[in-house]
């Protein structure tokens, strides 16, 4: 039998490549003859590098100015002539305590100096994976770091608040650095940046933001994506995925040409997924938490679906299960188990995740042999 293994991270436990090695030695705890493919998967958001350094790409370590100035040790990944930058590595929600302050301040600069960090290494295509951001700034710092200049340029602090007074932007320095650099924005949300959908109304409250910052950080968006527009940008206001990590997907979309793609795609072609399906007889995914949101378009989702269209069986293995069966069958999962069903509590289940994953693996392929 032939098994292919393509799991998400376990978030704060796990990471894709570990989850995946302990569904291997579940499956061959059941079926010690079984052929197993590694395949860890990722969304483009967080976790993606992970993905990429198993995949065979370099690590970068880098000091840089965090989401609030204070410094942070970011990284990317470089493969071949490409850098894969990964936004909440240098403004991620993980550094800052979310409330209303922070969702006005938080700001991209620190993804702008990766960029350039990578920029000076030679690469000649920029891929900027986007999600679990603090920010809400449309990328401002991000192009700032990298050479924009904003009007009032001597009183506009970074972060998104303060775009609601900016008046124009002057992408020339950006546009002259980025001449015959390929960019493309990695993220399967598909949020505009504005509106009842946009950057602020849905992901500002992640970050601290209440009603009046979500409005003040909409009309803020509003104004600078006029700016890059002004600017001889795109016009991203109503952009699929612009809205994606804060905006910063739209300021890349509108300044640097950037192509938006689908993040999940991008990690599958690079682990080979694709010349896995062909050849498995079973797939087996999962991640920290199956839950509505993995219906919409989460990795897990991505990997069911194409098992489906090869009319593969699929099982899955999760932290947690929050979907009925209905549910379940419309992810299209045969089976499954949750850890947490299976250990005392929460932080023993987060503490003992491999062993625990392992353990239902085998039980779950145990159950289902045909």
């Amino acid at each position: 039998m032939r098994v292919l293994i393509a799991p998400d991270k376990f978030k704060g436990s796990l990471t894709a490549m570990e989850a995946a090695e302990a569904i291997r030695d579940g499956v061959l705890d059941a079926f010690p003859d079984a052929e197993t493919m590694l395949c860890p998967i990722a969304d483009g958001g967080e976790g993606t590098l992970d993905v990429l350094y198993a995949a065979g790409a370099e690590r970068v370590d880098v000091e840089v100015r965090g989401p609030l100035d204070a410094p942070v040790r970011a990284r990317y990944a470089v493969l071949g002539e490409t850098a894969y930058i990964e936004s909440a590595r240098a403004c991620g929600i993980e550094f800052v305590e979310p409330s209303p302050e922070v969702a006005l301040a938080a700001h991209t600069w620190g993804v702008g100096s990766l960029i350039a960090h990578a920029l000076e290494r030679g690469v000649r295509q920029v891929v900027l994976t986007v999600g679990g951001t603090a920010s809400t700034d449309g990328g401002s710092g991000m192009l700032r770091a990298l050479g924009a200049t904003v009007t009032p340029s001597t009183s506009l602090e970074l972060g998104g608040g303060p775009l609601r007074t900016v008046e124009a932007v002057d992408l020339s320095v950006v546009r002259s650095k980025f001449a015959g650099i390929d960019v493309r924005v990695a993220t399967d949300v598909s949020n505009p940046l504005l509106g009842e959908k946009g950057a602020a109304a849905v992901f500002g409250p992640q970050k601290g933001a209440g009603a009046t910052e979500i409005a003040d950080l909409e009309a803020a968006l509003g104004r600078w994506a006029r700016a890059l527009h002004a600017a001889g940008g795109r016009d991203v206001s109503d952009a699929p995925g612009a809205g994606a990590g804060g905006g910063v997907a739209g300021g890349a979309m509108a300044a640097l040409d950037a192509v938006f793609e689908s993040g999940f795609d991008l990690v599958c072609e690079l682990t080979g997924v694709p010349a896995a399906l062909d050849r498995a007889d079973l797939v087996i995914t999962g991640e920290g938490s199956l839950d509505p949101q993995s219906l919409d378009g989460k990795a897990p989702a991505g990997i069911a679906a194409r098992a489906r269209a090869r009319d593969l069986p699929v099982l899955a293995v999760a932290g947690r299960v929050a979907l009925d069966a209905a549910q379940l069958t419309q992810l299209g999962v045969a089976d499954y188990r949750a850890l947490i069903d299976h250990a005392p509590s929460l932080a023993y289940a987060r503490e003992h995740a491999y062993e625990l994953l392992r353990a239902q693996t085998a039980d779950l392929a145990g159950a289902w042999a045909p």
